[in-house]
């Protein structure tokens, strides 16, 4: 891959939505929700206001509408800024 996320942004690949649910149901593609959580793949290096606090290989949960989604090599990622990002987990 040949993103490299500048300033304060993030890469994120989000982790698959849920396929059934607790009870077994099947959930329809239309009726599934978007994950708010994924894996940072690339992280820019920060500013000289902002110092990067997520890493490559961090699990983050993020804002329900945060972030652009980006197509790349066929894979759907989200690129953000880091103040999007609510927690690593």
């Amino acid at each position: 891959m040949n993103v490299k996320p500048l300033s304060d942004r993030v890469l994120i690949l989000p982790n698959p939505a849920e396929e059934k649910t607790i009870g077994g149901m099947i959930i329809p593609d239309t009726a599934k929700e978007k994950p708010l959580a994924g894996k940072v793949v690339a992280a820019g290096p920060g500013t000289s206001e902002i110092k990067m606090e997520v890493k490559v290989g961090d699990q983050v949960l993020y804002g329900k509408y945060a972030g652009q989604e980006i197509t790349v090599d066929g894979e759907t990622y989200l690129i953000m800024k880091q103040s999007d990002i609510f927690a690593i987990i």
